[in-house]
């Protein structure tokens, strides 16, 4: 998405990907591997990563698939960006802390847009409004295809699956969406193969964050 990346003296890194792709335990790892360097990380996610952030999240994950129209969903989830960067992201960078996401704006063109068929002008306007210029110094794509990612997704249960729930051409146009952004800022996204064994992909992506921020030691 179009937008500067802040400019705090922290580093934000995001992960993105459809249902399943591993977001959630390469966040862990990748920040595990950056304290190992020395380096003071937050890891959260969206939608939440603040009390009213996580509020709004349970409307979100939670019951019918036809619950929200993809405007409404969208100004759900700028709402809760918005307290997210406020209470959590923007302290954090300006202490000089890394942050890392597990999702960002990515997921709201993806989903809201290539998804739900939202007119992309509306999110970049909210993204210019909410986001401004504290979006992702870099971002992490996990790509699998879509009937691995939700049989994934389908085996952690919990009643957080109401994307899930949704049409598997849904799933689809949201995997093309991811692999369009990415391939449209090729200097803030990186593109990782998560059909790969866990520690390949964990590989892949330390040696990604190592190249784009000049850290030494990643292999």
């Amino acid at each position: 998405m179009s937008g500067s990346a802040h400019n705090g003296p922290g580093r934000f890194i995001t992960f993105e990907g459809g249902e399943g792709a591993g977001k959630s335990s390469h966040t862990a790892r990748l920040a595990e591997w950056l304290r190992a360097q020395g380096i003071d990380v937050v890891t959260t996610r969206e939608p939440g990563g603040s009390p009213g952030a996580e509020a709004i999240r349970k409307l979100l994950v939670e019951g019918e698939a036809d619950r929200w129209s993809g405007k409404a969903e969208a100004l759900l989830h700028f709402a809760a960006r918005a307290d997210h960067l406020e209470r959590t992201i923007r302290p954090a960078l300006a202490a000089g802390k890394w942050v890392i996401c597990d999702r960002f704006a990515d997921s709201t063109m993806a989903y809201q847009g290539y998804g739900h068929g939202l007119e992309p002008e509306v999110i970049q306007t909210l993204y210019d409004l909410v986001v401004g210029q504290d979006g992702p110094d870099f971002t992490l794509v996990l790509d699998l295809p879509v009937e691995e990612g939700l049989k994934r997704a389908a085996s952690r249960g919990g009643g957080e699956d109401r994307y899930e729930g949704m049409d598997l051409s849904f799933h689809e146009r949201l995997r093309q969406a991811f692999l369009k952004i990415a391939k449209a800022e090729p200097e803030r996204c990186a593109v990782i193969d998560a059909t790969q064994p866990m520690e390949k992909v964990t590989a892949d992506i330390l040696d990604a964050v190592a190249s784009h921020f000049g850290i030494k030691g990643a292999s």
